[in-house]
């Protein structure tokens, strides 16, 4: 099937040579500023430092060393996301014993999403750095979206709208019950 003749598909190139010191700026002072301080726009720490929300945080797991959380603006129904209560921006800058906490985090959170969401696959990732998607990039923090065959379809691909069918709500629900059976208390 051959796309219309005026519909351009994928993004088109700006050349903007100018904005490479904007952009190398930007980059430093996020090095520069260490890790987040309470309300400083990485809600990860905020849910970190405030349990009594977690409800409405959607916070599904908590450990002596992270969390493990809906991501309110997900890729696909369910997308998770697993960050240590310490914000560092790298991978590299948390000890071996904090990786592997984060590690120990990231599979129960892909054994939960197995069990309640029997996705046909997972993707499980870690943007680092702004450039590479991080939308907070002082905090490090794992994806995991749960993939079915066939989940890009016409909406995603020609009307670019995600299809998002479950309330966040009911999600975090579902996610929650699930990781009470797991944990043997109550959801």
């Amino acid at each position: 099937m051959q796309p219309p003749a005026d519909r351009s598909f994928g993004p088109s190139s700006l050349p903007a040579p100018w904005r490479l010191a904007y952009l190398q700026a930007m980059d430093e002072k996020e090095k520069s500023s260490g890790p987040p301080a309470a309300g400083s726009g990485s809600f990860l720490l905020d849910y970190w430092r405030d349990p009594s929300s977690d409800v409405k945080n959607h916070v599904i797991v908590r450990t002596d060393h992270g969390l493990i959380l809906l991501n309110a603006f997900p890729y696909a129904n369910g997308h998770l996301l697993v960050a240590l209560g310490e914000a560092r921006p790298t991978l590299l800058d948390y000890d071996p014993d904090q990786r592997d906490a984060l590690w120990r985090l990231t599979e129960i959170a892909a054994d939960l999403m197995q069990r309640t969401l029997d996705p046909q696959g997972i993707n499980i990732g870690i943007n680092q750095g702004r450039a590479a998607g991080a939308g907070v990039p002082q905090h490090l923090h794992v994806h995991l979206v749960p993939r079915w065959g066939g989940d890009v379809n016409f909406m995603s691909v020609i009307g670019q709208v995600r299809v998002i069918p479950s309330a966040i709500e009911d999600m975090a629900a579902r996610y929650r019950r699930l990781a009470g059976v797991l944990s043997g208390s109550r959801p």
